[in-house]
């Protein structure tokens, strides 16, 4: 007996072509669409057993309020995830908006079909080699690149770090001379090489810019105990 399921992709043509799959092998596919504003109103109002929800992007944040929102008006539609090789952070996302299951883009129909039989009889779908992996990452972590603030503050030198702080306390060209003891003139120079250096136009712009991104923490750390 066939599943009674809909098909929302970001991408028309790939949920077209997937409805059509899965109608060709018997199953009743009631309406295929893009997740747009009114996806989760469509699958509401149609009712399938199962939904396929398609996202190129499931790390991203809100990513699956349309299957939280289905899952809270409709608790017996069965929704599972059709992504990208996903991220721990991606499954962890799709599981705790209400979904069902996890398939990966590239997955063979017949892996599809799996998911949407175990989705509808109430069981989680998703291969154990996808939770071999996101396990595998979650216990030995890839190495991050490291943030903006860090970024900033490596194009700058101790000193200049010094000033920055500085001038993100208000300090003039006056003041920054007499705590550092160098003459005004360096002090003004320094100041210059750092605007350049974070490529902004003034001293409000580079605190601004420091505070945003975490540099004036990091700053602070680095600079040299009087």
């Amino acid at each position: 007996m066939g599943v009674r399921v809909m098909v929302v992709d970001e991408h028309r043509l790939l949920a077209e072509a997937l409805a059509s799959a899965l109608k060709l092998r018997g199953h009743r596919v009631l309406a295929a669409a893009a997740p747009a504003a009114g996806a989760a109103e469509l699958v509401i109002s149609r009712a399938p057993e199962v939904c396929l929800f398609g996202t190129a992007t499931p790390a991203d944040p809100g990513v699956f309020e349309p299957v939280v929102r289905i899952k809270r008006e409709r608790a017996q539609i069965a929704v599972v995830v059709l992504g990208p090789v996903p991220s721990p952070r991606g499954i962890a996302a799709a599981f705790a908006a209400g979904a069902s299951g996890y398939v990966r883009h590239d997955e063979r129909i017949e892996g599809v079909e799996r998911a949407l039989a175990k989705a509808r009889a109430g069981e989680v779908a998703i291969a154990p080699q996808l939770l071999q992996g996101a396990f595998a990452e979650l216990l030995n972590p890839a190495a991050q690149p490291d943030d903006e603030g860090s970024r900033l503050l490596r194009l700058l030198t101790p000193r200049e770090v010094e000033v920055l702080v500085r001038v993100a306390e208000g300090e003039d060209t006056r003041l920054i001379a007499a705590g550092m003891a160098i003459a005004p003139s360096t002090a003004r120079t320094h100041v210059q090489r750092v605007l350049m250096k974070l490529g902004v136009g003034s001293r409000l712009e580079a605190a601004a810019l420091a505070a945003r991104t975490g540099l004036l923490d990091r700053a602070g750390s680095a600079t040299p105990m009087p």
